[in-house]
């Protein structure tokens, strides 16, 4: 027993050794920071280079020899630059709140725990945010997987100059919460509408006569559902922990393939890295074959578009805004000249942003 113990000791003695050279490399990599910090300040730089960032999990992905796991690195190094980046300058966040929702989950995802986060209570107050200033992004949801665009987004950007910088992609599991996380005792559910329509089989098949209630997010949902105790939450697992409530059944989507989409919103056009994406919206002149000369820029250029979405004009009935995603970066003479090319087709034409694109 004590040679096990002695084993057991100089294992430990080991990842203290290590532990310590984690540190000191840690504070050495600070160090370093803070110097790109003062040059970016000094030629007047982005301090928040998502494309950067991209490279460092891709390079150091690509060189783990393992056994530590290949998807732990991101969130590992995800930290260290958080870190990294409030030492070069403090990081302000907005997000459509409030804490605990999928949005909240995504901002974390993106800009770590060292950003500070700022809770809106919409949409247009995630864009007024940044757009005056007082916070340096924004992140929104723009799509899910199984229920498609996220219309107030959209819409935002017909009036906005601010910019896609990154997206991020979250996968979406949703848990029915409640006080009691006893299913017999649930006489109502709470949750977004979205989150609702996501798992509406699932509810279906087994609370069929218990009223659905809207509300403006999942994370509402489980705020009001700490306080009555006949009601469940259709909400994130963080949700559960933040409002003191149990799970009364895990992962109660009707697709387990489930992503949404969000978008990090700024000031100013992220430089090429590469691997990037265009977003544009636009509005078409209406006769005889203007969808078919919409997208033959594009299809001369052989560029793909890995999205296409239409809106109403809200201004004129039947007619239409469409939003394109073009893989490219607006910097990429091909992008360029097919974009000039549409505008020519165009009432108005107006690129959202070339960002770097999640594979």
């Amino acid at each position: 027993m004590g040679k096990e113990k002695g084993g057991l000791d100089n294992l430990r003695h080991r990842i203290d050794a290590i532990d310590d050279d984690i540190l000191s490399l840690l504070n050495e990599r600070a160090k370093i920071v803070i110097e790109v910090g003062k040059t970016k300040e000094g030629d007047r730089q982005e301090f928040y280079v998502p494309s950067r960032e991209m490279a460092i999990y891709q390079r150091l992905t690509a060189k783990n020899p393992g056994p530590f796991p290949s998807e732990a690195i991101r969130r590992v190094f995800r930290e260290i630059i958080s870190a990294s980046l409030a030492l070069e300058h403090p990081m302000k966040v907005a997000f459509l709140g409030p804490q605990a929702t999928f949005t909240h989950a995504a901002a974390l995802q993106q800009f770590g725990l060292s950003a500070q986060l700022v809770a809106q209570k919409s949409i247009p107050a995630v864009f007024d945010e940044v757009l005056r200033g007082r916070c340096h992004y924004g992140v929104v949801p723009v799509e899910n997987s199984t229920e498609g665009v996220v219309s107030h987004t959209l819409d935002m950007f017909m009036d906005s100059d601010l910019q896609i910088n990154a997206e991020v992609l979250l996968e979406i599991s949703h848990d029915l919460l409640s006080l009691s996380g006893d299913l017999d005792r649930v006489r109502k559910v709470v949750s977004h509408p979205q989150a609702l329509a996501q798992c509406r089989q699932w509810l279906e098949d087994n609370l069929p006569d218990i009223p659905l209630v809207d509300v403006g997010s999942t994370a509402l949902a489980a705020q009001m559902v700490a306080e009555d105790d006949s009601a469940a939450a259709i909400a994130s697992e963080m949700a559960a922990s933040l409002y003191g409530l149990r799970v009364a059944k895990k992962k109660i989507e009707d697709n387990p393939n489930n992503y949404t989409r969000f978008l990090v919103i700024g000031t100013k056009r992220p430089a090429r890295s590469g691997q990037d994406k265009t977003s544009i919206m636009f509005s078409v002149k209406d006769e005889p074959g203007i969808l078919y000369r919409m997208l033959e820029p594009f299809s001369t250029r052989k560029i793909n578009l890995s999205k296409i979405e239409s809106r109403p004009l809200k201004k004129k009935a039947w007619e239409y805004i469409f939003f394109l995603d073009i893989e490219g970066h607006l910097e990429d003479d091909r992008v360029k000249e097919a974009v000039e090319d549409l505008r020519q087709y165009c009432q108005f034409l107006k690129v959202l942003g070339s960002y770097p694109r999640i594979r």
